[in-house]
């Protein structure tokens, strides 16, 4: 499989809406009930661009097969060097390393931006996810009990961090 990371584009973006609205729609990884429409992921892409937090993509055969991000964790300016990222892969290439490129590469440039601590946000279901980010070295450090409500039921929401070494 020869997989590409690279910087997200404009360009890239129809396929980046497929994914997080297949997530959307299909799973419990985003607690939103409504797809999004390009206008919100376009502003949501500039915004990103613009607080210089990373979108990058996993392409294969020039197409884009999942995607990656991170942004602050909270708004306060203490909390500046903590990030909470995102990796999204498509339905028909989940478990085989993809996503695994993906948070490595947010790993790296999160060192890179001297961010200090980087938080995953997880429903507390996702079993392979929680599995995911323990072999990247997070660990669990609360779970917020029905913190969302999604598809006629309340859902956990683990929180898992990664001290993130120089």
């Amino acid at each position: 499989m020869s997989v590409i990371i690279r910087a997200c584009k404009l360009s890239d973006l129809d396929a980046v809406l497929e994914i997080t609205n297949y997530a959307i729609l299909k799973t419990t990884a985003i607690y939103d009930d409504d797809a999004r429409t390009m206008v919100e992921l376009t502003n949501w892409f500039l915004e990103k661009q613009e607080k210089n937090f990373p979108v990058v993509v996993a392409v294969q055969n020039e197409i884009v097969i999942g995607y990656g991000t991170y942004g602050a964790f909270r708004q306060k300016y203490g909390s500046r060097f903590t990030v909470e990222h995102s990796v999204y892969v498509n339905a028909d290439n989940n478990g085989k390393g993809v996503g695994s490129m993906l948070l490595s590469e947010l790993i790296n440039q999160a060192k890179s931006q001297n961010m200090r601590t980087m938080i995953a946000a997880i429903d507390a279901s996702n079993e392979a996810s929680i599995a995911f980010h323990r072999k990247f070295g997070f660990r669990e450090i609360g779970v917020c009990h029905e913190a969302g409500f999604k598809f006629n039921q309340w859902l956990d929401l683990l929180l898992m961090e990664l001290i993130l070494e120089s």
